[in-house]
C-alpha cells in the first residue's frame, strides 16, 4: 500500500515537472478566492430598475485581482469594486479576456463616468471622471442596451 501510494507521488511529480512553461498558470491564478456575492440596482432617471449579482472586491488583493482570467461574464453578473474612501481611481484589462463596461460611482451612489466596451488584455488606463468610492464592472454593451447613463444611481451597501 505504501509502496503504491509512492509510486503515484512520484508519478504526480513527474508529470508537473514535465508540464511546459507556457502551460503554467499566472502567478495571480494561484491566489484566487472566492468573492463576497451580493445584489447592486441600478434605477436610471427614467425609473427602470436593473438587478446584479455582483462580487464584492474590497481588499488591495481583491481589486488586483478583479476579473482576471474570466473567459465569460453572465448578462446579470459584474464585480464591484469597493475603494472604501473617494478618490480618483484608474482600471486597466490587463489578463481579462472579457469585454466589460466600467461604471464609476460616487460615494451617494451615482454614476459619474462610464468606460463602454473596453478592450480585453489592454494596458490602456481608463480613469474617473471625479474622485469615486466605488466601480462596477458589467458585461460590455449592458449599459447602451439598458440605457444606463451618468446621472443614474447604483444602490448597494457600500454607497449608504
Amino acid at each position: 500500500m505504501i509502496h503504491a501510494c509512492l509510486l503515484a507521488f512520484a508519478g504526480l511529480v513527474a508529470a508537473a515537472a514535465a508540464v511546459p512553461d507556457s502551460v503554467v498558470a499566472p502567478a495571480w491564478a494561484e491566489q484566487v478566492k472566492p468573492f463576497v456575492i451580493s445584489e447592486a440596482t441600478i434605477v436610471t432617471a427614467s425609473g427602470n430598475r436593473y438587478p446584479f449579482r455582483v462580487e464584492l472586491a474590497r481588499t488591495p488583493d481583491e481589486r488586483a485581482q478583479g476579473l482576471q482570467g474570466r473567459k465569460a461574464l453572465a448578462a446579470d453578473a459584474g464585480m464591484l469594486f469597493d475603494f472604501e474612501a473617494s478618490q480618483p481611481v484608474a482600471m486597466w484589462m490587463k489578463d481579462t479576456y472579457v469585454s466589460l463596461d466600467m461604471i464609476f460611482i460616487a460615494a451617494n451612489g451615482r454614476i459619474v463616468n462610464i468606460a463602454r466596451d473596453t478592450t480585453p488584455q489592454s494596458l490602456a488606463v481608463l480613469e474617473s471622471a471625479a474622485p469615486v468610492k466605488g466601480v462596477l464592472e458589467v458585461k460590455a454593451g449592458t449599459t447602451a442596451r439598458l440605457g444606463i447613463r451618468p446621472g443614474d444611481r447604483v444602490f448597494h451597501k457600500i454607497f449608504e
